[in-house]
């Protein structure tokens, strides 16, 4: 007779093939946080160059300047503590209304001829079915261009006697122009050459966005009967209306820091016609040897693209957040 054989002892869920516990692991959490710290140090590190060169060449030259802008200052000899006294001086120069009417003036023409022609030559590019890349390198080319050249060239071309735009003028039997000589002419040509100067990197940035607008957007406004102009108000235009904001907002923040066009080419002339604030803070400190009516200028000038800028700020942040 066979007796039953006794059944395997059956092991508690948690013992079957549970690991040993480590018996380590205390000195492992405190070898990760040592690594966690020492990686945290060394990319610190590499940044510390960064930050101190920013801290040197932009904070601590900001910060200065506000503490002159308040201080009759000569250098070499530190400044006297005289309060608004800068401000007001500067306030009642007749150069400070001069220059600040042709730095709005040249703004405002800038958003009206400087904004228009990047849109629509961007949307021409984009409509292009042969040679796109020709044709934005050479779009992009002047932004390669060193400013003061540009400048220096552009001098040429307006020279009211043998330069390039009044002879082509000639050729064609039309009456020549002062250009940048002319007392009613020289802050539109400034604004020529600031446009064209600036062209190539804003082009390339509405081409972006014009590429990235879903083509089935244009193909049911083309089943409707849309024509070009009707596409572009009401499929382009609102697709991309989050950049040109931006790019408006940005173009304003450039161009009311206008310096080397009336600088190499007008000289701020004629008759004070493109002095421009940056260039009346240059005058300040460089000619007139007043360091505190030049600081006193850029603090002005920094409240009001602080402003500019905050605007910036939020409206990218808001825009961040409904995406």
């Amino acid at each position: 007779m066979k007796t039953a054989s006794k059944p395997p002892a059956v092991l508690p869920p948690a013992a079957v093939g549970a690991p040993e516990a480590p018996r380590s692991a205390g000195r492992r959490t405190g070898g990760s946080s040592h690594r966690r710290l020492a990686d945290q140090f060394r990319a610190y590190a590499f940044l510390a160059g960064g930050l101190i060169c920013f801290a040197l060449f932009s904070w601590y030259p900001a910060i200065r300047a506000v503490v002159i802008a308040f201080q009759k200052y000569t250098p070499g000899s530190g400044g006297e503590w005289v309060g608004t006294a800068n401000f007001t001086r500067v306030f009642h120069d007749p150069e400070f209304t001069a220059a600040w009417r042709n730095t709005l003036t040249f703004t405002v023409l800038a958003l009206l001829i400087g904004f228009a022609v990047p849109f629509v030559t961007a949307l021409v590019l984009n409509e292009l079915r042969h040679a796109k890349a020709f044709f934005r390198v050479v779009v992009y080319l002047p932004v390669m261009i060193p400013p003061v050249v540009s400048a220096l060239l552009w001098k040429w071309f307006y020279d009211p006697g043998a330069g390039l735009a009044n002879e082509a003028l000639r050729a064609l039997h039309l009456p020549t122009s002062n250009w940048s000589n002319g007392a009613d002419t020289a802050l539109v040509s400034l604004v020529i050459v600031a446009t064209w100067a600036n062209l190539g990197g804003t082009v390339l940035i509405y081409l972006a966005a014009l590429q990235s607008i879903p083509g089935e957007l244009y193909e049911a406004a083309e089943l409707d009967g849309a024509s070009l102009l009707q596409r572009i108000r009401h499929v382009t235009i609102p697709q991309t209306r989050f950049i040109i904001l931006m790019l408006m907002l940005l173009q304003i923040i450039a161009t009311m820091q206008v310096f080397t066009e009336p600088f190499v080419i007008t000289g701020g002339g004629p008759e004070d016609r493109t002095v421009t604030v940056l260039y009346l803070i240059y005058k300040y400190a460089f000619l007139y040897n007043d360091f505190g009516g030049a600081c006193a200028l850029s603090v002005m000038l920094l409240v009001l693209l602080s402003a500019f800028s905050a605007l910036y700020l939020r409206l990218t942040r808001s825009e961040g957040e409904d995406t």
